[in-house]
């Protein structure tokens, strides 16, 4: 119970919804762009696209994560 910070999380809630609304646009990126790459392998464009998406999608994890982080105990 040493890592319980429950006032970081009530903190970065509204931080954390918010990435978690950029995420599902980074989905539909990131779907769009593997399909692209899977169907025209020269645009590597694509691919770069779609990693970016990745870590958008896990944007909402490290939000949380951080400002947990920041409030001491």
């Amino acid at each position: 119970m040493l890592d319980c910070r429950p006032l970081g999380f009530l903190i970065g809630l509204p931080f954390a919804l918010l990435s978690l609304v950029l995420s599902l646009v980074a989905a539909v990126v990131w779907l769009f762009g593997s399909l692209l790459s899977c169907l025209c392998p020269c645009c590597c464009c694509c691919a770069g696209i779609a990693n970016l998406a990745m870590e958008v999608i896990r944007l909402p994890f490290k939000v949380i994560i951080w400002f947990t982080d920041q409030i001491p105990c």
